[in-house]
């Protein structure tokens, strides 16, 4: 594969890439800062905390801004380049023209707000009351549009907004699969509801201690491989992971009455961090050592949770580990039912079930869109949620902390970011399929605990790329196709068909 090369490149590529380099390590910082607010900061570091995130945004938005990679990319431009660094300066490029417009204190400004947010969200969610978090999400929504237009005036500012998190799928695209899903997966629920059949629970009647959890949290990472050398685990109010190929880490939560969902939401987890341990170590701090997307990165992350951790197989291996941990006497088939059941009125989208998880998405996605465009005021969102989430899932929340309130995503500003689930659950099932095909053995391979033939078709076909193609093409390079929803859909309907004897 061709590399980056600064000393057989153009003149002014060394340089550039040096200036490249710089800016992204000051942005990975800036993630540590970020993970550190979420999980060990004490409550009171906030102020300050939004003054440093503010002066790091600042001084990372001067660096991709500056005259010079507006010079660098012009003298690059047409010149004898390989195909990483080609990939390396289209990279830069867009993010370059997408920046150079944005006024620095509106990023300084759009950071500070998020940083501030946090605790804004925390209390809201704690107390339910979201007219205490109104005006800092009435004032992210602003700043938001504002971020848009300095972008493009001339386009839908959910759609610029949307190409922060997924470059180059388009916003047309996540339009046309939420709406393949819609019609795919509601009849495929409302049959699963008809249907006599009962999937085993049995931890239905019992509380687990969050230290038991932990522990059995931890097993399943050893068992799935996580390098605990190049990571941790560690709690936080909404699970996320971060870092580096170097250093990343995941977060957890616990749930005493479900321990499953643990379990699920610390592979899930895995899956974002495996991706990141994959990226190659050689091009860190260049667009050759950073994820492609959002879409690649939550396919990274559902493929493990769903086809992997969901499935038969996995609980053949894993289910005496999680009872010796959690001190039960379930069986495989039932720890394999207990993680798919379908319940579509669960209220809270991080412990939704496999198929009616996309309904949540598919709201706030139009909530969102309706935000940005100015068609939904904020003070009319709780209502909104709640007539959406009746209408959708047949189940009306009773508090806005488990309605509106209980996503993080919009005190970072992450408008535009929920499609990104629905596309990376697609993009999940299109690549177990390739690596199914290409690994005879695989399903064999997950029911005795080896998992470096997956580990190493993924490091092979996604993870080792980085960003050296878009993510169309490296959807084709791994699978041999065009970005698709019809292997989700075709997994959905063999799954659940054969679980609930449809």
């Amino acid at each position: 594969m061709a590399t980056e090369s600064p000393e057989t490149a153009p003149t002014p590529y060394a340089e550039f890439l040096d200036h490249v380099k710089q800016l992204t390590y000051l942005n990975d910082a800036g993630g540590v800062l970020g993970w550190d607010q979420q999980v060990t900061m004490p409550e009171g570091g906030t102020p300050a905390r939004s003054k440093q995130s503010s002066a790091l945004s600042s001084v990372t938005h001067d660096l991709l801004t500056d005259d010079r990679v507006g010079e660098w990319l012009s003298e690059l431009d047409g010149q004898d380049l390989d195909g990483g660094q080609q990939a390396v300066v289209r990279e830069v490029r867009r993010e370059y023209e997408r920046a150079v417009d944005v006024p620095e204190e509106l990023v300084a400004e759009i950071s500070e707000t998020a940083s501030n947010a946090l605790p804004v969200w925390e209390e809201a969610k704690t107390e339910d009351d979201f007219d205490a978090f109104a005006p800092t999400l009435e004032k992210m929504i602003d700043l938001k549009r504002e971020y848009a237009e300095a972008i493009d005036p001339d386009r839908d500012p959910y759609a610029v907004l949307f190409e922060d998190y997924e470059p180059y799928l388009g916003l047309e695209t996540a339009e046309r699969v939420l709406e393949q899903l819609r019609d795919e997966l509601v009849p495929l629920i409302d049959e699963v509801e008809a249907s006599d059949v009962d999937l085993a629970d049995p931890f239905a009647d019992g509380e687990y201690d969050p230290e038991i959890q932990e522990e059995t949290a931890r097993a399943a990472l050893d068992t799935l491989g996580y390098d605990w050398d190049r990571g941790r685990l560690d709690t936080a109010a909404h699970p996320f992971s971060s870092g580096t190929q170097f250093d990343a880490r995941v977060t957890t939560r616990f749930d005493p009455e479900d321990p499953i969902g643990a379990i699920g939401s610390t592979v899930h987890e895995f899956g974002h961090a495996t991706y990141t341990l994959g990226l190659p170590d050689d091009h860190y701090g260049t667009p050759l050592g950073q994820s492609r997307d959002l879409t690649v990165h939550e396919s990274q992350s559902r493929l493990w949770e769903n086809h992997v951790g969901r499935s038969a197989a996995f609980w053949d291996h894993f289910a005496d580990t999680a009872n010796d941990h959690l001190g039960v006497d379930a069986s495989p088939r039932e720890y394999y039912e207990a993680a798919n059941r379908i319940y579509p009125n669960n209220r809270i989208r991080v412990e939704a079930d496999e198929l009616t998880y996309h309904m949540h998405i598919i709201l706030r996605f139009e909530i969102e869109r309706d935000l940005i465009s100015g068609n939904l005021d904020v003070e009319e969102v709780p209502r909104v949620w709640n007539d959406k989430m009746e209408e959708y899932l047949g189940v009306r929340p009773e508090t806005d902390s488990e309605g509106c309130l209980q996503d993080i995503h919009w005190t970072h500003g992450s408008l535009g970011y929920f499609p990104t689930y629905s596309l990376g659950s697609v993009l999940a099932a299109q690549l177990f399929a390739s690596a199914e095909a290409d690994i005879p053995d695989l399903d064999d391979d997950v029911r005795a605990g080896e998992f470096d033939s997956l580990h190493d078709w993924l490091t092979e076909n996604v993870h080792q790329h980085g960003c050296r193609y878009r993510t169309d093409d490296l959807v084709r390079e791994a699978t041999g196709e065009g970005f698709t929803a019809d292997h989700f859909v075709d997994y959905a309907k063999s799954k659940f068909g054969d679980l609930y004897d449809l």
